[in-house]
């Protein structure tokens, strides 16, 4: 990776725990999403406008839009649940730890892409990283019990979350082939926005839809424009990085996400935390150099 891609990958890290960290205090996540979705879609659909003007769309690129439509809708449905059932240090972790092993195993088969010696270690620090702060002082319960955690409803939403993690990450890396990345970002949330309403509105009602936006406006702005943010970055240095190597860097938010958890939600911060989030660190910056 160069040095420019490895930085916005690094910011938007931050942007990422950040959106998470506004979603975590929400009063109902899955409605909250939907806002959010419906934020960006109001607030940049003049960009969207203007960049569908002068640049167009390849029906191909209809497709992938889409299909990455479809991918985020689940996404943000196991996310959002996956934070009704436990805790933001908790899921941030084990839902980006599943995925940058499927997504490198994807980007080679798939897109053909090869990986160097330094860039495997970082992968493999990454996954041990989360492993250490996921596991840290359980090990022995892990062995004597290995499908305890699965019995918990926010364990099994968050290994969905990586999974559609893997699958928009390939996904979208070809589709920008075809389409802005910006407008791509732009799509991908009007269709999630409109693919989510009929479930939402259903399942919640209007008064539970007005009670979030008029008790939660200003953090769904905020999460909004970071979490568009967030995205249209990944998006650009996938025009600049192999996918093998973008998805295991961004794993760095969950170094952030676990300071932003200790620090205003006053989640513990065990050493294992510490020292997981070391070995992620250090798994990012192999992956950055290699």
């Amino acid at each position: 990776m160069t040095e420019l891609s490895l930085a916005l990958v690094l910011f938007s890290g931050l942007t990422h725990a950040s959106w998470n960290l506004l979603l975590k205090n929400s009063h109902n996540q899955e409605v909250f999403i939907w806002w959010l979705k419906i934020t960006i879609s109001v607030m940049l659909a003049p960009i969207a406008v203007i960049l569908i003007w002068n640049d167009g769309i390849e029906s191909t690129g209809w497709w992938f839009i889409l299909g990455t439509s479809l991918i985020h809708i689940l996404y943000y449905l196991f996310l959002s649940r996956s934070y009704m059932h436990a805790d933001l240090s908790l899921v941030y972790p084990l839902a980006r730890g599943t995925g940058p092993v499927l997504t490198a195993f994807l980007g080679i088969t798939l897109l053909g892409e090869t990986i160097s010696e330094l860039a495997i270690l970082g992968i493999m620090a990454v996954v041990v990283g989360i492993f250490v702060i996921y596991w840290w002082g359980q090990i022995a319960e892990v062995f004597n019990d290995p499908l305890k955690y699965l019995r918990n409803p926010g364990v099994r939403y968050a290994l969905l979350t990586g999974l559609t993690i893997s699958l928009y990450s390939v996904w979208d890396k070809v589709g920008i082939n075809y389409v802005n990345p910006l407008l791509y970002m732009y799509l991908l949330s009007l269709g999630t926005a409109s693919g989510l309403a009929p479930y939402i509105i259903r399942e919640y009602g209007t008064s539970a839809i007005k009670k979030e936006l008029v008790s939660n406006k200003i953090r769904i702005v905020a999460a909004a424009l970071l979490a568009f943010g967030t995205y249209a970055t990944i998006l650009s240095v996938l025009q600049l990085s192999k996918v093998s190597y973008v998805a295991p860097a961004r794993e760095i938010g969950i170094v952030f996400s676990l300071i932003l958890g200790s620090i205003i939600l006053k989640e513990s911060m065990s050493i294992g935390r510490i020292i997981g989030s070391l070995v992620i660190t250090i798994g990012v910056f192999l992956i950055g150099i290699g």
